[in-house]
């Protein structure tokens, strides 16, 4: 299957243990946190030390490890934001491509409005579930964290085997 090839398998198993190191970490700071998943690790941005990033990714790591698969899901994840605009902005444009007056655009707006809420409303169960079974992968197999090192302030690197 396609999401099992090597590059691909590796970029989703670093994208849950990137979710899951920010879950850890969201329990004893709140402050903004980002990450950025490939194939050979990930990137940690946010205020944080390079000791409290060790132990939060070891204890992810263990913890998808353990089967707590639900950590590999992230609501602040890009997956969702994509999904979220690509469903509303594509069916609010459905019924508007067709019309070919602008008196026919006016009159098909509110339609457009209402086919956007639907895309809003869809893509909050569609974008978790795409994290899950497409872009990341909570089973580990034998990943391990190779190295994690500072960049600059804000950037850490957890590079992964």
């Amino acid at each position: 299957m396609l999401l099992n090839l090597p590059l691909i398998i590796e970029t989703r198993r670093n994208h849950a243990l990137e979710h899951a190191t920010l879950h850890v970490l969201a329990r004893t700071h709140k402050i903004s946190m980002a990450g950025h998943s490939n194939p050979t690790g990930f990137f940690l941005l946010g205020d944080l030390q390079l000791e409290e990033i060790a132990n939060a990714s070891i204890e992810a790591l263990t913890r998808l490890r353990a089967g707590e698969s639900r950590l590999a899901v992230h609501e602040g994840c890009g997956t969702n934001m994509a999904t979220t605009a690509l469903l509303s902005a594509t069916l609010a444009w459905a019924p508007l491509r067709g019309a070919q007056s602008t008196r026919w655009r006016l009159f098909l707006i509110p339609l457009a409005v209402v086919f956007a809420a639907f895309g809003y409303w869809l893509s909050k169960p569609l974008g978790p579930w795409l994290q899950e079974y497409i872009t990341t992968e909570a089973d580990m197999g034998n990943m391990q964290i190779t190295d994690i090192r500072f960049v600059r302030k804000g950037v850490h690197r957890i590079i992964t085997k």
